[in-house]
C-alpha cells in the first residue's frame, strides 16, 4: 500500500469520524420546541386565534373545497375538541377575537360554474360571522363592504379591523379569479363595531397585499409582509414591508423596519409585546418551498429578532400565543406552487403541534 493511498484513507476516516460525531451531537442537541397533541385533521389554510386561554383553529383548504373546520385546544388538558363548523365553509378567511368571541371575515369558496379543477379558481365572499365558543354557536353579521379573501383581521380598541386581501379585478365578468388570470390586491381598511353592528371604512394602507401577518400591540395595528400581485403564490411575489396603523388617529405611519425574510401565508401570534411570524411560502422560477423561519417584531424598538426555527417548514399554519407559549399547528410542508396535488402519493400536510416557550422581553 503506497504512502499516498494510506494517507488518503486516513483523511477519509477522519472526515467520517467527524461527520459521525457531528450527527450524534445534532441528535443530542435539545430542541426548544415541545410537541403537544397533534391537530386531528391536518390541512393548510388554517387560522388560529386565542380566546379565554384557549386556541381556536378555524378554516382549512379541504382540497380546494373549503373545509370550514372549527377546533378548540385546551392547554390545561392538552386536548382538541371539535366544535360546530363554519356555517358557510370558506378557505382563507380572516379571524380575530374580542371579549371571548371570535370574528371570521371573508374568504374564498370554490366556484360552481367553471370547468377548472377544484382549487384552481377562488371566489371571494363578503361573509362575516361571530362565533361564541362558550355556547358553540354562530351568528351572522352584516357583510363586508368588499368581497375578499386572504386579508387580515385584528382587534383594537374594542373593534375588529379587516385589512387588505385579494379579490377579482374591477369590472370582471366572473365572480372568481384563477391562477392564470388577473387578481386585485386590496389596500382597504374596514372596521366593524359590535356596539352598532356596522362596518365603516377607514384610511387604506399603502401597500395592497394578501396572505400577510398582522397583530395589534399597544393599541396599534401592524401589517407585516404578505403577497403582492396576485392571490396564488405561483403568480405573486412576497414583500417584506411593515406598516403601522393607529386607529385613534386613522393614520398609517411611514414604513417600519423591514421583515428579515419576505414571505406570505405563515402563522402569527402576539404576547402583547412582540409579534411572532412563523413559516410561510415562496415560489419563483428557481425556488419553491416553505419556510422554517420564526422572527419576532418589537414595535417599541422597531427591531426584529430571529428565534429558533420551526422543526418542520410549513405554510398555512395556525398560530397563537397562550400565556408565554407560542403554538403553531398543522399546515403544508411545501409551497402550493410545488403542484404536489398532481401526485396523490405525496402527503404534504402535517398535524404537528409545536409549542415554544417565549423568553421575557429584555
Amino acid at each position: 500500500m503506497s504512502a499516498l493511498f494510506r494517507r488518503t484513507l486516513a483523511i477519509l476516516a477522519a472526515f467520517t469520524a467527524m461527520a459521525a460525531f457531528a450527527t450524534i451531537g445534532l441528535a443530542q442537541m435539545p430542541s426548544p420546541w415541545k410537541q403537544a397533541t397533534p391537530f386531528p385533521e391536518p390541512d393548510e389554510e388554517l387560522y388560529g386565534v386565542t380566546a379565554k386561554g384557549k386556541l381556536c383553529v378555524i378554516g382549512g383548504w379541504g382540497g380546494g373545497k373549503a373545509r370550514g373546520a372549527n377546533y378548540e385546544y385546551d392547554p390545561e388538558t392538552d386536548k382538541w375538541t371539535k366544535k360546530k363548523s363554519m356555517p358557510h365553509p370558506a378557505h382563507h378567511a380572516a379571524v380575530a377575537s374580542l371579549n371571548g368571541k371570535i370574528y371570521v371575515c371573508g374568504g374564498f369558496i370554490a366556484p360552481e360554474n367553471t370547468q377548472l379543477p377544484t382549487g384552481a379558481a377562488w371566489q371571494p365572499i363578503d361573509d362575516a360571522w361571530e362565533y361564541d365558543p362558550a355556547t358553540d354557536t354562530w351568528k351572522e353579521l352584516p357583510p363586508l363592504p368588499t368581497k375578499r379573501g386572504a386579508g387580515v383581521a385584528v382587534e383594537a380598541g374594542g373593534k375588529i379591523y379587516m385589512i387588505g386581501g385579494v379579490s377579482t379585478v374591477e369590472g370582471s365578468k366572473e365572480p372568481f379569479f384563477t391562477f392564470l388570470g388577473a387578481a386585485r390586491d386590496l389596500t382597504t381598511n374596514d372596521v366593524y363595531d359590535p356596539e352598532t353592528n356596522k362596518w365603516e371604512s377607514r384610511k387604506p394602507m399603502s401597500v395592497g397585499r394578501n396572505h400577510a401577518f398582522a397583530a395589534a400591540v399597544n393599541g396599534k395595528i401592524y401589517v407585516i409582509g404578505g403577497r403582492i400581485g396576485h392571490g396564488f403564490i405561483m403568480a405573486a411575489s412576497n414583500t417584506d414591508v411593515v406598516e403601522e396603523y393607529d386607529p385613534s388617529t386613522d393614520k398609517w405611519s411611514a414604513p417600519k423596519e423591514r421583515m428579515p425574510t419576505a414571505r406570505s401565508g405563515g402563522g402569527c401570534g402576539t404576547d402583547g409585546k412582540r409579534i411572532y411570524c412563523a413559516g410561510g411560502e415562496v415560489t419563483t422560477k428557481e425556488v419553491c418551498g416553505a419556510f422554517r423561519a420564526l422572527e419576532a417584531y418589537d414595535p417599541t424598538t422597531n427591531t426584529w429578532s430571529k428565534l429558533p426555527s420551526m422543526t418542520i417548514p410549513r405554510h398555512g399554519v395556525a398560530g397563537g400565543v397562550i400565556g408565554n407559549r407560542l403554538h403553531l399547528v398543522s399546515g403544508m410542508i411545501q409551497s402550493s406552487g410545488s403542484m404536489a396535488m398532481l401526485d396523490p402519493r405525496l402527503e404534504v400536510h402535517t398535524g404537528a403541534h409545536d409549542v415554544l416557550e417565549l423568553s421575557e422581553k429584555k
